[in-house]
Parts: C-alpha cells; sequence; structure tokens
C-alpha cells in the first residue's frame, strides 16, 4: 500500500525504490514482512530509458512474482518485433554483420529457461515494480520522501527520513536495505567505498523521435544497431513501434565541444537513397561515463548495500539493471527467513560472498568490451558498393566477432553460481568452470537450478514452493527425514515428487536435490545422513560467528 504515513518503527527499511529497492520490497512483501521503501523520485522519466534490457534470468523472476506477463503486455517492443543486434555503416547504409536472437530475446519457449528476455525500457519496469509492491498489503511506499541519514548498531538502525515538504520523522528498523544507489547515504554509513574505474570514452544518450525512421526502409530489422565506420558511432535502437528511438553517441564530449544532438542522431543514421537527412525531434540528452565500480564490502551490522549502492557497471550487454535485481533477490528471500524466525541472523552473512564475486564477474565482462566501442573499428569506403567496399565488410564482420559474449552471454546470465558459499552443501564433483558466453546447466550446490518443462505445459520452476523446495525424483528416495526436520524447526518445506518426468534425474544429477526460494541449488544427494547438519549448514547456524564480511 501506498501512504503518507511515516511508522516510527519497522522491520525492514529499503531506502531508495528503483529496480532494487523494488524487487527487495516484492520478496519481502509477498512473505508478509513489514517494509518501508522511501524514494525521493515522484516521477518516472519515460525519456531517459536508462536500461533496456531485462535479462532471461530476471523474467524467471518476474514469472516467479507473477509479473512478467505483465511486463511483455506493458513493454512497447514485443519480443516478436526484432531479435538481432545489427551492425551497420548507417540505418540507411550497408549491413557489416549481425547478432541473432541477442539478449536471450526468443518467440518459442526453450528448454533451457522458464522465460525469454525482454527489451523494455526502465521506467517501464519500474513503474510496474512500483504497482506489484502497492499491491502488497505490508508494504508502504514513501514517494517523495528520502532517507538523509543512518546510523547503523548492533541492535538496529536509526534513520531520518525528510518528507517533499522538508519535515524530518527518525524511524527505527530491525534491518536497512540500501538501495539508494552511488549517490545515497547508505555506503557513507557503514564507511564503505567504491573501487575501480572509468571508461576512457565519454558519451551521449539522446532519445528522439523521427517519422522517417517509420517511413523510409531500412538497412535491416534489428532490435539494436551498432553504427560503426561514420564520423561518428553508438548504437541506437526503437524505444517503441511508434517513432521513438533511442541513441548511444560514443566519444561525444559535452563539456570541451559543441555537441548538436540532432547533427549527431543524423550521422549515425546517414541520408537515404536521395540524400536526404532525417527529421528530428530530440526529446531528451544524457551526457555519462560508463563507470566500472565495486564496493570493497557490502554490509554493515543491520545496513546491507544492494545494486548500485555495492556496485556501478557498464551499459554494454544490460547487466547491470539485471545484477540490482539478483542482488535484491538473494538478501530479500534471506532477510524474510531471518524476520520470520526460520532462520538466524548469520544467514544474512552469506549474501556478500554470494553477491560480490557475481558482481566483480559481470563489471569484469561488461568493462572488457570498452575496447570494442564503435570508434575502435572505423575504416574507409564501407560504403562502397563495389568489390572494395565488399571485401572490408567482410573483414570487419569477422573482426566484429569479438563482440559475441555481450550480446549472448547465457553464461553469465544463468550460469553465476555460490559454489563456495557457506550455506551450501558441495557434494565433491567437479563444478564446471565458469563460462561468459555459453550456458551448460548443472545442478551442483550453488547453481541456478536446472531449467525443464514439465508434460502438461508447467515450468519446473513454477513447481518450486515459495521457500525451501526439496525435489525427489526417484521413488526410492525418502524426503520424510529432512521434511521431519523442517517440520520440527518451523522452517517451510516444499515436497515435490517428480520421479516419473524422463530425464529429469540425469538432468539434476541425484535423487534428492534441496532448492533454495532464489532457485539455487542448497544441496544434492542419495539421502540425507543428518538432517540437522543439513539445516544448520544451508539457514547459517554452522556458520555463526563474524561476518563474513567484516
Amino acid at each position: 500500500m501506498t501512504e503518507a504515513h511515516v511508522p516510527s518503527r519497522v522491520p525492514a527499511l529499503v531506502a531508495g525504490g528503483g529496480p532494487s529497492g523494488l524487487a527487495a520490497a516484492i520478496e519481502l512483501g509477498r512473505r508478509g514482512v513489514e517494509v518501508l521503501v522511501v524514494e525521493p523520485r515522484t516521477v518516472l522519466d519515460p525519456l531517459r530509458p536508462r536500461a533496456k534490457t531485462t535479462s532471461v534470468r530476471t523474467m524467471e523472476h518476474l514469472r516467479r512474482w507473477g509479473l512478467a506477463d505483465r511486463l511483455r503486455a506493458a513493454a512497447p517492443l514485443p519480443v516478436a518485433h526484432a531479435q538481432d543486434v545489427v551492425f551497420c555503416t548507417g540505418l540507411f547504409g550497408h549491413e557489416i554483420t549481425r547478432f541473432p536472437e541477442a539478449f536471450g530475446l526468443w518467440t518459442e519457449p526453450r528448454q533451457i529457461a522458464a522465460e525469454a528476455g525482454q527489451q523494455a525500457p526502465q521506467p517501464d519496469v519500474e513503474v510496474l515494480l512500483r504497482a506489484a509492491a502497492a499491491e502488497l498489503p505490508s508494504v508502504t511506499l514513501l514517494v517523495g520522501s528520502r532517507v538523509t541519514a543512518v546510523v547503523d548498531g548492533p541492535d538496529e538502525v536509526r534513520a531520518t527520513v525528510e518528507g517533499p515538504d522538508g519535515a524530518t520523522t527518525d524511524v527505527a528498523a530491525d534491518y536497512l536495505l540500501g538501495c539508494d544507489g552511488s549517490g545515497g547515504i547508505s555506503r557513507r554509513a557503514i564507511g564503505a567505498r567504491y573501487e575501480g574505474s572509468s571508461g576512457a570514452l565519454p558519451n551521449l544518450s539522446v532519445t528522439f523521435r523521427s517519422r522517417a525512421l517509420e517511413e523510409r526502409p531500412l538497412c535491416a530489422l534489428g532490435v539494436h544497431y551498432w553504427v560503426i565506420g561514420t564520423e561518428r558511432g553508438g548504437l541506437m535502437g526503437r524505444l517503441d513501434l511508434d517513432g521513438t528511438w533511442w541513441a548511444i553517441v560514443q566519444g561525444v564530449d559535452t563539456v570541451s565541444e559543441d555537441a548538436d544532438p540532432v547533427a549527431l542522431v543524423r550521422a549515425m543514421v546517414g541520408t537515404d537513397a536521395n540524400g536526404d537527412d532525417i527529421d528530428v525531434e530530440v526529446l531528451a540528452t544524457d551526457p555519462w561515463q560508463a563507470r566500472m565500480l565495486l564496493i570493497d564490502r557490502y554490509r554493515g551490522e543491520r545496513v546491507f548495500l544492494v545494486g548500485d549502492s555495492a556496485h556501478l557497471n557498464p551499459p554494454w550487454g544490460g547487466h547491470g539493471f539485471n545484477t540490482c535485481v539478483g542482488d535484491a533477490v538473494n538478501v530479500g528471500w534471506k532477510l524474510a527467513a531471518v524476520l520470520r524466525g526460520w532462520a538466524p541472523a548469520a544467514l544474512l552473512d552469506s549474501y556478500q560472498p554470494e553477491r560480490r564475486p557475481v558482481a566483480q564477474r559481470t563489471i569484469e565482462a561488461a568493462g572488457s568490451q570498452e575496447a570494442f566501442l564503435a570508434p575502435a573499428f572505423t575504416g574507409r569506403d564501407l560504403d562502397d558498393d563495389g568489390p572494395t567496399g565488399w571485401e572490408l565488410r567482410a573483414a570487419l564482420a569477422e573482426a566484429l566477432q569479438v563482440k559475441d559474449p555481450e550480446f549472448h552471454s547465457l553464461g553469465l546470465v544463468l550460469g553465476y553460481d555460490y559454489p563456495d558459499s557457506p550455506v551450501v552443501v558441495p557434494d565433491g564433483r567437479p563444478v564446471p568452470e565458469p563460462a561468459l558466453a555459453t550456458f551448460t546447466p548443472s545442478a551442483h550446490p550453488g547453481a541456478r537450478l536446472p531449467h525443464a518443462w514439465l508434460a502438461d505445459g508447467d515450468s519446473l520452476f513454477d513447481r518450486l514452493g515459495p521457500e525451501l523446495t526439496l525435489l525427489r525424483l526417484d521413488r526410492d528416495a525418502d524426503p520424510a527425514p529432512l521434511a521431519a526436520e523442517a517440520q520440527r524447526r518451523g522452517v517451510p518445506l516444499t515436497v515435490v515428487d517428480l520421479p516419473d518426468v524422463p530425464g529429469l534425474r540425469e538432468l539434476l544429477g541425484e535423487d534428492l536435490v534441496l532448492v533454495r526460494p532464489d532457485q539455487h541449488v542448497a544441496w544434492r544427494g542419495p539421502a540425507v545422513a543428518d538432517p540437522a547438519a543439513l539445516f544448520d549448514r544451508v539457514l547459517g547456524t554452522a556458520t555463526v560467528g563474524a561476518p563474513a564480511s567484516r
């Protein structure tokens, strides 16, 4: 619900209501945890789309929340419109090469995942998440307010909330999730700092409308277009099917040069067959520079940093927003388990060792593309219609294969795992080497549960319970000892019998598989020798002590 009232005490205070804050609120609110979300922005600017890629993995989380179909219905660019990233000399020029089904955009179900990716401007995603959070009775959204001070402590967090009228209220919370980005108060409150670097090239984002791009034939149909070989290069694409486009012009320093966004867009698009420029109505511009920054620690005592407050990713590959959601899901279910009393506070110590390596790997993957931006592929006569042009474009198409991991990165999107987490139980078998572009399903402890479609059309993920799930994949396997121990402890456990699904036992590699609320495998084996010890491990009881992040 959305209310103006500021409670004096809440179990969970979320500073910042962007994607990570809203995702965390949904994880908590769906479990009945009282949450206060404080977000200063009253309006979500549709002309500054920022992130545009909702990954396959984030769409699986949206499916779990019952929101995947709602996002697809609200998205202004259907997946069916286009799935390929096209490299070209201009939108009216020559196609050089293309990367099909980029960002997990496929139009038919795949065995590998419960959902395909979706292109949607970040403001549209946030509107959906705000509405979903507001529908939860235990969630209060304070829009137009901000957290201006945070004092962390061993027993509680004290925060100051400033309303739109400047009046302040002191709020006590059992825990605070700092989802307030790079400029928020949470990071400074725990003395954490960013480490890393910035990209070499400045960039200018332009949102614009153009009738010509709707009326004149383009060189190809794509979801994104990378324009290279021209005086100004970068990437662009549709925001909708009604003439609204976005562009990122790379290498534009708005401080040292007079950057005319109309001229920049026209230079990237090129002229049509008659030599005419397109009409360009600029709606918004934003100068920015890529940043590769990672926080030195993810938590204080009762303050946890989530999303952009913990890491800043370059946009190449579309991972930043999705990594934020992954953080929120991870800390969200764990905090709910602690606040609802079925897991000890020590479970929260696993947040940093699980999520920080994922952010580091993602930053490295996206940052590696900084060396291969549009200016790196400039060349002469790329638009030549004769043999010289064909040869140059063919050679460049081969060189551009270095960009493939930017668009095909399911190894990163679906393959991130937590094999060294203190709250998963290794089974002694080899763990697959991390891959970036290719993804091979594996049910090793710490991995995302491999996906499968069932005979009735359900996803395997649809059968999982809201909290812990024990999959029984062999009729002779006995789930009773673990179920009895869960009941004794008050741990919510759903037992799902699927012994007759062809190939599922072979895919998951064991008779019994214990799955966490975030769909990652906690343990697998033929039988549970010591149910109490297993729960001690996966709930953090066996790791009680100083938090791993301190």
